[in-house]
């Protein structure tokens, strides 16, 4: 059964901006009504990387050029986090230039959240910022990456500290384009859903445990649950769009996954399955803080484990992630701020967590050889 449209509101004034979820959204045709007031008459420029532009880069040229676009030209980068640095968005604004965009123009992202990162920080600093169009491809950066305009790059001291607040004018989510995802991937995505649930309602979370793999082959029920979790975001985002306050809960799982994924070289875990580590780790440190009993702790493991997902990390020195913790940019004169779950459907951000017991947690996730 297809799903029909939803639509979730990004309210912040001016910036406002609508989420369009469905099964089938290009195929059907409403992709153009949905694009033809930001193209119409425009350049733009699709970015995306070497494996979603093959699969998807021509139906989307194609529906921008229907909706009114008065060109399109592409910029394709080398899949993969070891792509997100400065010199691929240098790369990105000289295509840019090439294809003759100008302060009316628009650049669309089609991809994942790396794509999504790139695409939009490459708008908001491409003469001084010209907008920019989602279209997001992968679970994880529909429920993640695809809502609430942060952009960011690597450097080799840390994952994302150079970036942007730049909310997109649309996005566009279809979940046709999950159907030629590998289950890792989707599992990465089913990362942030639960994250979601951990965070702000646990009926969500009942509703996972019990739909379980089920989800992976149901498109039309997924694009309501991910319709219903992208609100869950937006309503954080609107009423804490620069990351001030509410807007941290976020973060749940990925103080400790950044660190993972920067001690692995962005190599080993890819990012739902280090972030996922990183709910379990949170989980085990309000445990151990009493803060969090200790059953609701072993559903939620239990739940990341149902979805393909890693709650250890195999080769890892904790001595080393805990001092990639101290360089995490959320992190305040080397004090790591943590999420830590209260009860499944709700959370605090700690920035009183004694370092003994983030050493005993990191200890607990860690396999050795």
């Amino acid at each position: 059964m297809r799903a029909e449209m939803e639509t979730v509101q990004v309210s912040l004034g001016d910036r406002s901006y609508g989420i369009s979820v469905a099964q089938d959204l290009f195929i059907s045709g409403a992709s153009v009504e949905l694009l033809a007031p930001f193209v119409k008459g425009a350049k733009v420029l699709v970015v995306s990387d070497s494996n979603v532009f093959p699969l998807y880069g021509e139906l989307l040229q194609r529906t921008l050029l229907v909706a009114g676009a008065s060109g399109v030209a592409q910029s394709v980068f080398p899949a993969g986090e070891t792509s997100k640095h400065l010199a691929t968005i240098g790369g990105i604004c000289r295509d840019a230039a090439r294809a003759g965009l100008d302060r009316g123009s628009l650049v669309v992202g089609l991809g994942g959240g790396v794509v999504g990162d790139m695409a939009a920080f490459a708008a908001s600093i491409y003469m001084r910022g010209i907008r920019c169009v989602q279209v997001p491809t992968s679970l994880l950066a529909m429920i993640d990456s695809g809502v609430g305009g942060k952009t960011g790059v690597d450097l080799p001291e840390g994952k994302n500290l150079v970036g942007t607040f730049y909310q997109p004018k649309a996005v566009l989510m279809d979940t046709m384009f999950l159907s030629t995802l590998p289950a890792r991937e989707m599992a990465n995505g089913f990362a942030e859903l639960i994250k979601h649930a951990i965070l702000f309602d646990r009926t969500l979370f009942d509703e996972l445990d019990a739909a379980g793999e089920t989800l992976f082959r149901d498109p039309a029920r997924l694009a309501s649950l991910v319709a219903r979790s992208c609100a869950l975001k937006a309503a954080v985002v609107s009423r804490d769009e620069k990351e001030r306050g509410e807007r941290m809960l976020l973060n749940l799982g990925h103080t400790f996954g950044h660190a993972i994924e920067k001690v692995q070289d962005y190599r080993g875990l890819e990012h739902g399955e280090a972030v996922a580590v990183g709910i379990v780790a949170a989980a085990r440190l309000s445990v151990r803080l009493g803060l969090l009993d200790a059953e609701s702790a072993e559903k939620i493991a239990a739940l990341l484990c149902r979805y393909w997902l890693p709650v250890s990390v195999f080769g890892c020195d904790p001595s080393a992630l805990l001092a990639a913790m101290a360089a995490d940019k959320k992190a305040v004169s080397g004090v790591p701020r943590i999420v830590l779950p209260l009860a499944i459907g709700r959370a605090e951000v700690r920035t009183d967590v004694p370092r003994e017991a983030i050493e005993a947690v990191w200890e607990s996730v860690c396999e050795r050889s």
